[in-house]
């Protein structure tokens, strides 16, 4: 158990909701309007981050002591934190700055849309605290854009960017998806080099991912996701026979070639960045470090148990601004303490992901000995450079079979097929 290295702030409110998104995201009037619940969010969150804070202060200390180092980097994601107030971001950051402190340079990320009412005003942003902006593109197609029920146009997109660049925000990202329904090897190859051509400093890219939460056991009062609307469920089971796994590898493959030809680094499997660009909030994911997290259905993480919020806005609310007179308490939800061996996997698993790899020791070691020997005749890893297995392009577009069996050993307790 050690203090956390970054902090996650999740504003789960969009101006419409995404067919596609599983993400905690409350749309429509409840973020726009008269009735909107922004204003009550934003208290409810500022309480939780004091309660959380407070219990940091004592297990390790106030942030700056030996125990108890500032952050390195702070993301506020959704959802569409742009549409939040400069004023009200700037609060925010000015808070966690005084309860976990942050490190001089730290990497404070803004997720925002690209549509022009959406995006907020990106010399505001610079100006709030705010280091590096996460533009949701998803494509440069407009008829994809369409068919994922995006608001915003590639013009738009093109906008955003050279709006945040002129703003002297240092670092921005754009997500593109690919597998989209439909969607050709061409449009993607024209979605791809348009991001390109808008010069970004970091890519993320997403095969589209159809999954059921509800079906999942995910919903439920403590769970961490909201149920899948009607709608959103008619869309899916109408896109999935749209999709093409071998459309979808040969879209993998063509970013990879493109983008290391553009001297890009793939760090991560879906993440590429131009150098010194990587983002350091994820890589505290990546590399298994402590993070904190807040807002309804955000996890973290102390190093031996993970930790997840409720989605249910309503209870989120109840337990940080009680209306009966009872004392402010931290938000429902549920936790899990792993045990050494689901540790360990997900150390080897996590690790892979990356282009720094794994250390080749362990390929001579229970319990991953027999999976990591298949995965080299395979050509899904290779020997790196000081004696570390990486991932080949094949190995990332097969990497869940390899995680698939290097989990199965924990499942099962037997060396992996």
């Amino acid at each position: 158990m050690a203090a956390p290295r970054a902090l996650y702030v999740h504003v789960p409110y969009c101006v419409s909701l995404c067919p596609y998104c599983d993400f905690v995201v409350y749309a429509g009037a409840a973020a726009r309007g008269p009735r909107n619940r922004v204003a009550a969010f934003v208290e409810a969150l500022r309480v939780e981050i004091g309660l959380r804070a407070d219990a940091l202060d004592s297990r390790f200390g106030p942030p700056g002591t030996a125990g108890r180092p500032p952050v390195d980097s702070l993301y506020l994601g959704g959802g569409t934190p742009s549409l939040l107030d400069p004023g009200v971001v700037a609060g925010l950051i000015q808070l966690v700055d005084l309860r976990f402190g942050l490190v001089g340079d730290a990497e404070v990320t803004l997720e925002a849309n690209p549509g022009p009412d959406e995006r907020g005003d990106p010399v505001a942003w610079r100006e709030a605290g705010v280091t590096r902006i996460s533009f949701g593109a998803q494509s440069l197609d407009v008829a994809e854009l369409q068919r994922l029920g995006r608001r915003h146009s590639p013009t738009d997109v093109a906008d955003a960017v050279v709006g945040a660049r002129a703003a002297g925000l240092t670092s921005i990202n754009l997500d593109l998806l690919y597998d989209v329904p439909d969607q050709s090897l061409a449009s993607w190859q024209r979605s791809l080099d348009g991001a390109l051509g808008l010069a970004p400093d970091h890519l993320s890219l997403y095969a589209l991912t159809l999954d059921d939460p509800s079906g999942e056991g995910l919903t439920g009062p403590s769970g961490d996701h909201l149920p899948t609307t009607a709608g959103a469920r008619r869309w899916r089971d109408r896109a999935k026979p749209n999709q093409d796994e071998d459309r979808a590898a040969a879209m993998y493959e063509l970013a990879s070639l493109r983008l290391a030809a553009a001297g890009w680094r793939g760090y991560e499997i879906s993440n590429w960045a131009r150098r010194g660009h990587e983002c350091r909030h994820n890589l505290t994911y990546w590399q298994r470090l402590p993070y904190e997290a807040v807002g309804p259905g955000a996890h973290a993480f102390d190093g031996l148990t993970r930790r997840w919020n409720a989605a249910r806005f309503d209870a989120y609310l109840a337990a940080l601004r009680p209306t009966d007179g009872t004392v402010p308490r931290l938000p429902p939800g549920g936790s899990e303490k792993l045990d050494p061996a689901i540790a360990n996997a997900e150390a080897a698993i996590l690790g892979l992901r990356t282009d720094r790899g794994l250390a080749a020791r362990a390929a001579d070691a229970p319990p991953f000995r027999a999976a990591l020997a298949w995965a080299l005749e395979e050509d899904l890893i290779v020997s790196a450079a000081e004696s570390r297995l990486v991932l080949t392009t094949r190995g990332r577009l097969l990497s869940n079979e390899l995680f698939e069996r290097l989990l199965e050993v924990v499942d099962k307790g037997s060396p992996a097929r």
